[in-house]
């Protein structure tokens, strides 16, 4: 078994086959740099540049992700390749210990930032167990799900301009809401604040012409790397703005992506069986191609001055809709997509109730309560709470870890 010469504690999130992207600074270099974690640590890319082939060294220097992201698969798996020659153990690297020094950076001491600059962000709907879910709320058992759901991977247009990186605090919005149906709307805050469990990946590679399509069986090489989400909403807000063109201010107020990039290759090792499809699906959405994973994922409410509590265990593969399938209705009547756009799963439900992804689940509509370590209880979110998402694969000793995708509540703003 390959070992790294930079220490990996047991249990990290990042041993040497993940080897996640991320964009940093430090208090004593603040320019942006793109780094890859290693154990506690983060390999400054920059300063590692000169050892990789000259076509990807512009993008290893760049303060975002978008041009590694830019270069496609081949150059990933070189980037990748090389990278992980650096690291293992009597490397030329760790042959200059000066070196070693001024590009081997504590992850304490890093500030993280956004790896991309994201130019359009777009979120699904694809766990069948969560649309039922919010079906049957509100519409019943018979009509669970739309006519359309398992014919099309529905979405919609999110917010790019509010995607904040893990840490980031989220405040309560302020909008319109009908709390009594028959009754005028009233202003102010958001009452029934929500998290949303969910994954998203980065589109990578050129990308499509306006007016052209990325076929199905060729959207994996679009795929630059797979990271976690919090899609914050506000349920009460959503349920009197949505009809007719659907969620609009109660999804903007913000939504938060973990600082770490893991790519495909690091979770090929996970792949599961895409899940059943029935009824069978057009011949453009159609793939053979296994492009699920098995991707443990958890969610923790840590209440303000208190321990935090396990609310939620899912799985990744309990999607529905694959990413290809995503890719490939997104551009299916020649939308463009660009390196750098994010695509997010919608939230992932499980079968059981502690795998729902959503408060809105977990309480069924504000039905039953959800009990907290520390004696409290909750149906939506509080102010000062904070909900912390983890995500991670683990098989014979390796566990390949997405970090924590973090934001705590803050009162709303009063309104002047």
């Amino acid at each position: 078994m390959a070992v790294s010469f930079v220490h990996v504690p047991a249990g990290s999130d990042f041993p040497l086959e993940n080897l996640p992207y991320g964009v940093f600074s430090t208090k004593a270099n603040p320019r942006k740099r793109l780094g890859v974690a290693i154990g506690d640590s983060v390999l400054d890319l920059s300063g590692v540049a000169s050892f990789y082939p000259p076509e990807v060294q512009d993008a290893l220097n760049a303060e975002s992700l978008n041009k590694l992201m830019s270069l496609g698969y081949t150059a990933w798996n070189v980037v990748r390749t090389k990278t992980r020659e650096l690291l293992l153990k009597n490397s030329v690297l760790e042959q200059n210990a000066a070196l070693v020094q001024s590009v081997i950076v504590p992850q304490k001491e890093c500030e993280m930032h956004l790896p991309a600059e994201i130019g359009d962000y777009t979120d699904f709907y694809s766990s069948i167990h969560h649309a039922t879910n919010v079906g049957i709320m509100f519409r019943g058992k018979e009509n669970a799900l739309m006519p359309n759901w398992r014919h099309i991977p529905v979405g919609y247009h999110g917010r790019a301009s509010s995607v904040v990186v893990s840490g980031t605090p989220i405040r309560r919005p302020l909008g319109q809401t009908l709390p009594v149906d028959g009754q005028p709307p009233v202003f102010g805050p958001c009452r029934l604040l929500d998290f949303e469990l969910e994954m998203a990946f980065f589109i990578g590679g050129p990308g499509n012409q306006l007016g052209e399509r990325i076929p199905v069986e060729e959207a994996w090489k679009n795929v630059f790397g797979f990271t976690l989400m919090n899609d914050w909403s506000a349920r009460d807000i959503q349920k009197w703005e949505y009809v007719p063109l659907g969620p609009f201010t109660a999804k903007n107020l913000g939504t938060t992506i973990s600082p770490w990039v893991i790519p495909v290759a690091a979770l090929e090792p996970f792949l599961v069986d895409n899940y059943p499809q029935e009824p069978e699906v057009f011949p453009y959405l159609k793939h053979q191609k296994p492009f699920n994973f098995d991707i443990n994922l958890e969610v923790y409410l840590k209440p303000e001055n208190s321990s935090e509590t396990k609310i939620c265990k899912s799985n990744y593969k309990y999607l529905y809709w694959t990413a290809m399938q995503q890719i490939a209705h997104h551009t299916v009547t020649g939308c463009n997509v660009r390196p750098g756009d994010l695509m997010a799963s919608g939230t992932i439900s499980g079968e059981t109730e502690d795998s729902f992804g959503s408060m809105l689940e977990l309480s069924w509509r504000g039905a039953k309560t959800i009990n907290l370590n520390d004696g409290a209880t909750r149906k939506f979110l509080q102010d000062g709470d904070e909900v912390i998402i983890r995500g991670y694969c683990e098989s014979n000793g390796v566990r390949i870890g997405f970090g924590e995708c973090a934001g705590k509540v803050l009162p709303a703003t009063p309104f002047q």
